[in-house]
């Protein structure tokens, strides 16, 4: 819960203070926050199925974010565009992750309705 509230103030202070991100650093700064989006969703799917750790979050938060935007810099200086695995393998866990929430969230309510 801890984590969805520091992303809503995130994207409200983001937003009212309206900050420019230089073009040469949008791709380091999109896979950077679609790994953190990644660890984040997670952490929700990870909650409902009461199997969060704390110790397991931060890890994953800092070195998804890490290997992601390493994997976008490898990617610039060989001129190629390897961001894109990040984006692909972040991407699929986060629908992956979605429908655990999805499914766990429908269990939940159908057996408060039994």
């Amino acid at each position: 819960m801890l984590a969805l509230l520091g992303l809503i103030i995130g994207l409200v202070v983001g937003l009212f203070l309206n900050i420019d991100i230089p073009q040469a650093y949008s791709t380091y700064v999109g896979v950077g926050i679609l790994a953190c989006f990644d660890s984040i969703v997670g952490a929700l799917s990870a909650k409902m199925q009461d199997k969060f750790n704390m110790k397991l979050f931060i890890s994953g938060l800092l070195g998804n974010s890490v290997i992601a935007i390493a994997l976008a810099a490898l990617g610039d200086q060989l001129g190629i565009q390897l961001y894109l695995a990040a984006v692909f393998a972040f991407g699929n866990r986060i629908f992956i992750n979605f429908s655990t929430i999805r499914r766990s969230w429908l269990s939940k309510l159908s057996d408060k309705k039994e």
